[in-house]
């Protein structure tokens, strides 16, 4: 499949093919990613203004490959083969997140691919909203350390992380110090947090990028932790923070909880190359499987999961 990440332009119909392929090959009947972002219009317009003005934070410039309306973007993932997808939305101040859980609980109902996603922030009354997102249905939760700027072992979470474990409801969590670091990013925060709720299911986004081995650990150490592959091992992260070639062998022993997740559509490259990115890795194609289909469909039950 194709490998470039940096082609003149992007036309759907050569990434659906490219994609279509790749799962043809795997024997696999489509993609569940765990991080693609859906959001209100006005705050997703936001996000991609940072992204637009990332380089003199990154030093390197970050256009968007897929800046459309929200039914192309909904269209295109499942052009793409996309099974399973996620509305991965977060608050960065407080008095957002339950307006933020509402307007996702109305696009899960209107979008059934979407597993319903919700978030929440330490303030008070999160646990009530927490709450009332599970009873609705919430699927996934997403918590967003480094644009949130909170400590995830701040006192008002205790009783959400209480909440989401007894549920065994998964969070998929920034809280590696990528693309830039923030103050309660890093492995420190979420070592403690697990150490009091063991059985917490964390999907750490990124991989933990860039501290890929030390979140490898905690996988390691807690079984009911998992590694989403966004954006990690494209050419782009690459430059950012290179994956250490001697942590390969830890992808193989955890590649039953690593799962598919891109960033779409807030990437700077075709959805193919992050596929294309995992296959070159040489992991094998029961690995690609597991990661791509299988280990996602298992999470969230979906029909057909697969047994391996």
């Amino acid at each position: 499949m194709c490998g470039s990440a940096e082609p003149a332009d992007d036309p759907a119909g050569s990434t659906a093919g490219a994609v279509r392929r790749f799962r043809d090959r795997l024997g696999i009947p489509g993609l569940v990613d765990v991080h693609t972002h859906f959001m209100p219009e006005r705050v997703l317009a936001k996000v991609w203004d940072y992204f637009d003005s990332a380089g003199p934070l990154t030093g390197v410039e970050w256009p968007i490959t897929y800046r459309h309306e929200e039914d192309e973007r909904v269209a295109l993932l499942r052009r793409f083969g996309v099974r399973a997808f996620t509305s991965m939305l977060y608050p960065h101040k407080p008095d957002m997140a339950a307006w933020l859980n509402s307007w996702a609980a109305g696009f899960a109902a209107r979008t059934p691919d979407c597993l319903h996603t919700a978030t929440f922030f330490p303030e008070a009354g999160a646990a009530a909203y927490v709450r009332g997102a599970v009873e609705q249905g919430a699927r996934v939760f997403k918590a967003h350390l480094q644009v949130g700027g909170y400590d995830p072992n701040d006192d008002l979470l205790e009783p959400v992380w209480g909440l989401l474990a007894e549920a065994g409801l998964p969070v998929v969590i920034h809280c590696g110090s990528g693309p830039a670091p923030g103050k309660h990013t890093g492995p420190g925060p979420v070592a403690r947090l697990l150490a009091r709720h063991p059985r917490l299911p964390l999907v750490i986004a990124h991989m933990g990028m860039p501290e890929y081995e030390d979140f490898l650990a905690l996988a390691g150490a807690y079984p009911e932790v998992r590694l989403d592959t966004t954006m990690a091992f494209t050419d782009f992260a690459e430059r950012l923070a290179g994956f250490p070639p001697g942590a390969r062998d830890r992808l193989a022993d955890l590649g039953d909880r690593i799962l598919l997740g891109t960033d779409f559509p807030n990437i700077p490259y075709p959805y193919e190359h992050q596929l294309a990115a995992l296959e070159r890795l040489g992991l094998g194609d029961d690995w690609l499987r597991a990661v791509c289909h299988d280990n996602g469909a298992r999470l969230f039950g979906l029909p057909g999961a697969g047994g391996r």
